[in-house]
C-alpha cells in the first residue's frame, strides 16, 4: 500500500518494505491484531480512526498476505475478524524494534503511556527486537507479551497466525 507513490518494485528493499509497512495506521493496526484485537468496530474504537482509512488498511494488509479474514458469529449477520498469517507473524521484530526505540528515546507523556516487550520464556523485558536481552532466545510472537500500561496492569501474550487470542493453538 503505497503511501505517495509505488515504492513495490524499488532496487532497495527497505523502499518495498515502506510501502506496506511505512504508514502508521498500518503500523498500529497491525498492533491491534497482535494484541488479539482484529474485529473492526473494536479495532475502529481503539484506534478512534475513521472507516474509510481502516477500511483501506485492512484491505492492503489482507493484499500484502499480511493478514487474512476469518468469519465469525456474533449472533447476527455474519462477520469477520482479521487474524495475521505467518507473513504477518514476522513483522513482530518491526513493531518491537519501533517500540524499544521509542521507549529509549522519546519521552512519555505520562507514566501509563509506556509499552515493554516482554519474552514470556524468562520473563524478562528486553532491549532487542528480535532476541530476549535476558536469556538469549528468539522472540517470536508465540513467545512474546506486550505490556501496555494504559491497556492492563499485566503484560498481553500476543496473536500468532495460529491462534488470535495469542494462546497457544
Amino acid at each position: 500500500m503505497a503511501l505517495r507513490s509505488d515504492w513495490s518494485r524499488r532496487n532497495c528493499s527497505l523502499a518495498r518494505g515502506l510501502d506496506i509497512l511505512g504508514d502508521p495506521w498500518t503500523i498500529l493496526v497491525l498492533r491491534e491484531v497482535f494484541f488479539g484485537n482484529g474485529r473492526f468496530d473494536a479495532m475502529k474504537s481503539r484506534l478512534e480512526v475513521a472507516d474509510s482509512v481502516l477500511t483501506k488498511r485492512l484491505a492492503g494488509l489482507v493484499e500484502s498476505g499480511l493478514l487474512t479474514k476469518r468469519a465469525y458469529d456474533d449472533g447476527g449477520r455474519p462477520r469477520s475478524e482479521y487474524v495475521l498469517t505467518e507473513k504477518g507473524e514476522d513483522v513482530l521484530p518491526v513493531l518491537n524494534a519501533v517500540t524499544i526505540w521509542s521507549e529509549k528515546h522519546l519521552p512519555a507523556p505520562s507514566e501509563q503511556a509506556h509499552m515493554y516487550v516482554i519474552h514470556r520464556g524468562c520473563g524478562q523485558r528486553t532491549s532487542s527486537a528480535d532476541t530476549c536481552t535476558a536469556c538469549g532466545e528468539r522472540l517470536t510472537a508465540a513467545n512474546t507479551s506486550w505490556h501496555s500500561q494504559t491497556r492492563t496492569t499485566s503484560p498481553v501474550a500476543l496473536a500468532t497466525a495460529t491462534s488470535p487470542k495469542g494462546t497457544a493453538a
